[in-house]
């Protein structure tokens, strides 16, 4: 009796699971953390985004930091909205290469990195966050006036908006490995050759003009500019490239990165529990 009684707790935990994940493939999720759940701004992170790389911060310097830090956490609320849609590897490109459609949307992703990320998933889950207006407003009026806080308020934010995003994606790797699947890391347009001009049908499948207020500008860029935009592949068998990122060498910016002329890279290494990769 208690071991019939385990499985049937067994099999209403996997039917709650799938039920969640429906729901993630008919609906935007969205993402509001309270302020206990709001992720803290990662030091290191808001560090390199200044450039920083071993120099001396003086005990003046350092305060200033901590303010605008503890200013950033405080009042700048990140905002989410994620999907999951079922991945189409069949498709062909205008130019007859291989493409990744996105079913129960208009997305189409084109570019050989962007392929080899998502060919053998079985869902894509499409993030988005942002800091909200109130962080471009800030960023606008501190420009001229005090430079030194301005250049840490960016980086903070940025750092902000990436904290952000990771919280997103340990809530898409908790939804997957509560339905007995595995995920890759998360993949943005400009990364490898996948274009910034999918950004607006990105964005648009979200509905996240009307959900978090993000828009999309004639350039393709984010508005609000703290905000991120990410893929990633959800699998039913093993993560080929789980731990594997684009190198430089196939990045569009990689003669003009400022991240590798100070010898470091724009992205952090993978933090992943390894029970879900």
């Amino acid at each position: 009796m208690h071991i019939h009684s385990l499985s049937d707790d067994a099999v209403h935990q996997q039917d709650e699971a799938h039920a969640a994940l429906e729901h993630a493939l008919k609906t935007p999720q969205l993402y509001r953390p309270n302020r206990a759940e709001r992720p803290p701004v990662d030091r290191t992170e808001m560090l390199k985004f200044l450039g920083y790389s071993g120099q001396t911060i003086t005990t003046d310097l350092q305060e200033r930091i901590d303010a605008v830090v503890a200013d950033v956490e405080e009042h700048f609320i990140p905002k989410g909205v994620f999907r999951l849609f079922p991945v189409d590897a069949n498709r062909l490109d205008t130019n007859g290469q291989p493409a990744i459609h996105l079913c129960k949307s208009t997305i189409e992703l084109q570019g050989r990195d962007i392929f080899r990320h998502l060919k053998d998933a079985t869902y894509c889950a499409v993030l988005a966050c942002t800091l909200g207006m109130e962080s471009e407003r800030r960023l606008r009026t501190m420009g001229s006036a005090t430079p030194v806080e301005s250049a840490v308020l960016d980086a903070a934010c940025s750092a902000a908006a990436e904290s952000a995003i990771e919280a997103m994606d340990k809530r898409v790797q908790a939804l997957a490995a509560q339905a007995g699947m595995k995920t890759n890391w998360r993949f943005s347009c400009g990364y490898g050759d996948c274009p910034l001009e999918v950004q607006p049908v990105l964005v648009a499948s979200l509905n996240a003009t009307r959900l978090i207020g993000l828009n999309v500008s004639a350039t393709n860029l984010l508005l609000p500019s703290k905000s991120v935009t990410a893929m990633i592949g959800l699998f039913k068998g093993d993560v080929a490239d789980a731990s594997t990122r684009p190198s430089c060498d196939g990045c569009r910016l990689r003669t003009s990165c400022p991240f590798r002329a100070r010898k470091t890279r724009c992205y952090a290494p993978i933090k992943r529990d390894v029970s879900t990769c």
